[in-house]
């Protein structure tokens, strides 16, 4: 059963759901302990979910499966990877193919993207524009939140029945001034504080609302920035439940920082278990989900929709379950002495079942499914502790080494592991049985300790290589975009360095066509020809995906390429599961962010190449216009047989009085001219200064052979002149009494007298 509204249950279908059950088999073992109260789950039947029919034939002339568009704003981190690779992996169990799209359904204008390839939506978390999506009638389900519209299942933790446990386990230490931290902006903590509530209220503890702390968001900076309110309230309680295990491992550090013993100050239990919680000092006592459930059960509504099966109840939850390790103040070697000293159970039950359980805790393993598919490994475990009981040969040490490494590959956590090798251990022991099979069955699980401890080890060391070709790849993609041309960019040669099999990029041509820029195939599959159009709800075309697409093998991604100034385009990549695809948290965003970046790059030195050019042509006008201005601001009037008259008309400062010095004499010599007149008729005022230039300007003419006459000078430009050489420069008043000089004969015999100024 699951769980609709609170405090109701409502019967689910077969496939979406199963019974809350107790505890799981190997609880209390060492470091940890599995429990189910208060959990609910979603269980997946694969082989009772009815498959959704296959559509028409593909280019590859196999019957195309059905697609799942999944919508989520982000591909990285340790709750989106592992809810795509549920859904891949589920969808790929039914030959269905897999879409992930990046942003929501609002900034992806769903459903208006590879709308004819959809045919059942996931959101993941965000649903800004779901309305959108629930007008084209095709089956969605949202994941990690609840939508309050019937037509939607929601695929949630429960996450009260996981806090439920979580607070109750601290009650049984003795705890009773008990606190809560996390982020109320999350619907999820918001209900997680719900149960929290209660669980107190069902103990007959009062809620003291001092205890109740806010921080800021879910991650390490929202538990680092809330360490400074919890440590306000240290001697009023004893323990303290987190909504998130990034809200306590950002925190931890601060409360040991002031002094704080986890957990003998105080008692910490947190809610996810994310790798870093097994690693944390001291390790971190939590709430386990799997998000790949939750990715899972939402891939089985969808297909099941598709079938013609009724929608489930609004809400679907699935299990999680309490890990025990040291920060709530569990003994973990008194458990192990606690367990040991109850020996007796079978091997020959159901073991196998019991501990593939443990592995894959708090999923159980479907009713009807071997054991051996999830870990093939089992029977060869089982069989060689038997041979330890028995004395008789082991298995070769090569197929135990590998079946401890499928168990690693299943659960990483090193409690888990140990739990496994100790529920083996219990399995097999024999009241009164003979020292030397004890001695036997010892050395056995020594080697499996040290056999997982190896395998272990090099998951690790795998991880490392991995991250290191993670840098070099990132390295050589952000290289190859940021250092290259457009054109590089735009031809998807980087996906050559990483390990994507199939790309394709088109860029918007108006909100209705998407033009196809560059196409990558590692393996020779066809893509779609350079400059060929499709509409967006077409992209990306389906008769052109390679098979390993087309199979729902491989993921596809369509990554938005978006600035800040433009909606660039679409980038659709094929490729391994995304963990695979990316080997580290964000780098397919990455790629696609440095793509985008590349491109503006490339626009805005284009840009900056096409201003340049302009600002040339600018020069060579405003240069051009800046000869036209110099002559028009001291022409040359060839008025007689070698007399030039210069009007001057404007203010004259201290540069056109050079500019009128170089005029004049170049003009000389081009002109053969005996004499210059300067007419400042229309020339405001002349001061000292402009009158000296004046006097040089004569003087370099009188270099030349010729004379310059100053012509309309007034009576207060004449005062002005008091005092001021001249030198050769002759002043008439006027024009009409220069020229009547001129044409008399007058000037040319004997000329003015120097530095005067004369009435005409």
């Amino acid at each position: 059963m699951v769980r609709g509204s609170r405090g109701s249950e409502v019967e689910s279908p077969e496939p979406w759901g199963g019974k809350a059950s107790g505890s799981l088999p190997g609880d209390g073992a060492a470091g940890q302990q599995a429990t189910g109260e208060g959990d609910a789950g979603s269980t997946r039947d694969a082989s009772r979910l009815a498959e959704p029919p296959l559509r028409g034939p593909d280019l590859h002339g196999t019957p195309r499966a059905y697609t799942v568009g999944v919508i989520t704003p982000y591909l990285d981190g340790s709750f989106w990877n592992p809810v795509l690779k549920g859904i891949h992996e589920t969808a790929q169990q039914h030959g269905c193919r897999t879409l992930v799209m990046r942003g929501t359904p609002a900034s992806l204008q769903a459903p208006s993207l590879a709308r004819e390839q959809v045919d059942g939506w996931i959101l993941v978390i965000a649903v800004q524009g779901i309305e959108q999506l629930a007008r084209e009638r095709v089956p969605r389900v949202v994941v990690g939140t609840h939508v309050h519209e019937g037509s939607c299942p929601s695929v949630i933790p429960d996450n009260h029945g996981g806090i439920r446990s979580a607070v109750r386990h601290l009650i049984e230490h003795g705890h009773r001034r008990i606190a809560f931290v996390g982020c109320f902006h999350e619907s999820d903590v918001r209900e997680r504080f719900e149960g929290y509530r209660d669980t107190l209220a069902e103990a007959g503890i009062p809620l003291d609302p001092g205890l109740v702390i806010r921080s800021d968001d879910s991650w390490y900076t929202g538990g680092e920035k809330a360490a400074p309110q919890l440590l306000a309230q240290r001697h009023a309680c004893t323990a303290a439940v987190f909504g998130t295990d990034k809200n306590v491992i950002g925190m931890m550090p601060s409360l040991k920082a002031a002094g704080v013993r986890i957990p003998e100050d105080m008692a910490i239990v947190g809610f996810d278990d994310v790798p870093e919680a097994q690693a944390a000092d001291p390790p971190l006592t939590t709430v386990r989900q799997r998000f790949e459930m939750m990715g899972s059960a939402a891939c089985d509504l969808v297909l099941s929709m598709l079938a013609g099966e009724t929608a489930p109840p609004e809400l679907v939850l699935t299990q999680n379950t309490l890990i025990r390790r040291t920060s709530c103040g569990c003994d973990v070697i008194q458990s192990v002495i606690d367990q040991d000293a109850a020996p007796g159970e079978d091997a020959s039950g159901d073991l196998d079942r019991r501990m593939v359980e443990l592995l894959l805790a708090p999923q159980r393993l479907a009713p009807g499914t071997s054991p051996a598919a999830v870990w093939p490994g089992v029977a060869v475990v089982l069989e060689g502790c038997s041979a330890a009981v028995e004395g008789t040969a082991l298995p070769p040490a090569k197929e135990l080494e590998r079946a401890y490494q499928q168990a690693v590959g299943i659960a990483p956590d090193m409690g888990t592991l140990m739990a496994l090798v100790r529920l083996l251990r219990r399995s097999h022991e024999r009241p009164g049985g003979d020292a030397a099979s004890a001695q036997r069955v010892e050395a056995f699980l020594d080697g499996a300790r040290l056999s997982i401890a190896r395998a272990r080890l090099n998951v690790e060391a795998d991880a490392v290589a991995q991250l290191g070709m993670l840098v070099r790849s990132n390295y050589e993609v952000g290289l190859a975009l940021l250092s290259g041309s457009q054109q590089e960019s735009l031809s998807l040669s980087w996906l050559a360095k990483t390990t994507a099999i199939w790309g394709c990029f088109a860029l918007r041509e108006g909100a209705t066509t998407l033009v196809v820029a560059g196409a990558y195939s590692r393996d020779g599959s066809a893509t779609p020809p350079i400059g060929s159009r499709y509409r967006p709800e077409a992209f990306p075309p389906a008769e052109l995906l390679p098979p390993s697409a087309a199979s729902g093998a491989h993921m596809m991604l369509l990554l938005p390429i978006r600035t800040a100034q433009r909606d660039w385009g679409v980038l659709a990549v094929v490729g391994p599961t995304l963990r695979e695809l990316t080997g580290d948290e964000g780098t397919v965003g990455v790629w696609a962010s440095l793509l985008a970046v590349a491109l503006e790059r490339n626009e805005l030195v284009q840009s900056l190449s096409a201003k340049h050019a302009e600002l040339q042509d600018a020069y060579a006008i405003e240069r051009a216009l800046s000869d036209t201005v110099r002559e028009l601001g001291c022409p040359l009037i060839p008025l007689l047989p070698g007399v030039l008259l210069v009007p001057l008309i404007g203010a004259i400062d201290r540069g056109r009085a050079l500019q009128v010095l170089t005029a004049v004499t170049e003009g000389v010599g081009r002109h053969a001219a005996r004499f210059v007149l300067l007419d400042i008729t229309g020339v405001p005022a002349v001061d000292a200064e402009v009158a000296n230039a004046l006097g040089q300007t004569s003087r370099a003419v009188a270099l030349l052979g010729a004379r310059v006459i100053l012509v309309g000078v007034r009576p207060e430009i004449a005062m002005s002149l008091v005092g001021v050489e001249l030198g050769e420069l002759a002043t008439y008043s006027s024009l009409a009494g220069v020229l009547h000089e001129l044409t008399t004969g007058g000037l040319r015999r004997s000329g003015p007298k120097r530095g005067s100024a004369r009435t005409a």
